[in-house]
């Protein structure tokens, strides 16, 4: 029996209709019963008991569907394996992620794992204290950070994911309450020292000073985690911008989140260094791209 031919006949066992099961295959329905009838000649019985209204399988045709399902599965997943493998995109792609973002972007990794059944996903958690240090010391190929990345050594590649921003409060706040708050609510209030953080990337999600000038300052504490800085704000020691997503996925009592109503969404992006010639990389790129929303 010809793998086509195997084919034709599990998805008319699925499908129960010669009509659907051509459109299906993008083959005409003479074939689909050339097909079936010549798998009987040859087995020497029916597999399916037909007539004007509906299609069923018989007894025979049920172990033959389930006899043929399992190894029709382990063909065609050979042959996607293959066909990664002489795509070189075989092995273990390292992913560098803050804190819950993977959480972001689970349906890219799953469709990457599909594509590319040779090769294997892991998540590493990242510091925004020390974002890019993991992969320059090549413990990660690529990271999933907020754009911009202005680096000479690294290149900044497509959007992953994008999300508006929240300013994380203590419960008691003066602005715990709140519906929303806008960017000049920003300037009368302590927040995290960035330290060494490259300025360019800072400022995208913390600004220096608000829309109308007033400074935002940057005085409280240097917290290594973002779970550090949970507990930080927790503790009434600061203040902190962060991305949308940290009011589902990184929620802890004692925090809340309020939506900054006049901050522009950012996007979180795929990085890797410079030069790179990783498959896998630029096969998790190339699959980014595809799910980038377009203009």
């Amino acid at each position: 029996m010809e793998l086509r031919d195997i084919e034709i006949f599990l998805v008319l066992a699925e499908e129960l209709h010669f009509g659907r099961t051509a459109e299906r295959l993008h083959v005409s329905q003479a074939r689909v019963s050339q097909a079936i009838l010549g798998q009987e000649r040859q087995i020497g019985g029916r597999l399916f008991d037909r007539s004007s209204r509906r299609v069923e399988l018989t007894p025979l045709g049920s172990v033959l569907r389930d006899d043929l399902a399992a190894g029709h599965g382990a063909i065609l997943a050979g042959v996607a394996k293959a066909k990664a493998a002489a795509r070189g995109v075989v092995g273990t792609l390292r992913l560098g992620v803050m804190g819950n973002d993977g959480a972001m972007f689970l349906d890219r990794i799953e469709e990457f794992r599909r594509r590319h059944p040779g090769s294997v996903v892991e998540t590493h958690e990242i510091h925004f204290s020390d974002a890019l240090g993991p992969l320059r010391r090549r413990e990660v190929d690529a990271v999933v950070i907020w754009r911009p990345v202005q680096e000479s050594d690294l290149a900044e590649g497509p959007v992953v994911f994008s999300a508006g921003r929240v300013l994380m409060v203590w419960s008691g706040h003066p602005l715990a309450d709140r519906d929303s708050v806008s960017l000049e609510d920003l300037a009368v209030h302590a927040h995290v020292d960035p330290g060494s953080l490259p300025e360019h990337w800072i400022e995208a999600m913390l600004p220096s000073r608000t829309p109308s000038g007033r400074a935002i300052p940057r005085t409280g504490p240097r917290p290594a985690t973002f779970h550090e800085l949970l507990t930080l704000v927790a503790a009434r020691r600061c203040v902190s911008p962060a991305g949308a997503h940290a009011a589902y996925y990184a929620a802890m009592p004692g925090v809340e989140f309020v939506p900054i109503a006049d901050a522009p969404p950012l996007d979180w992006v795929l990085v890797w260094r410079s030069g790179a010639d990783e498959p896998a990389v630029r096969a998790f790129a190339a699959l980014c791209r595809e799910f980038e929303p377009r203009a």
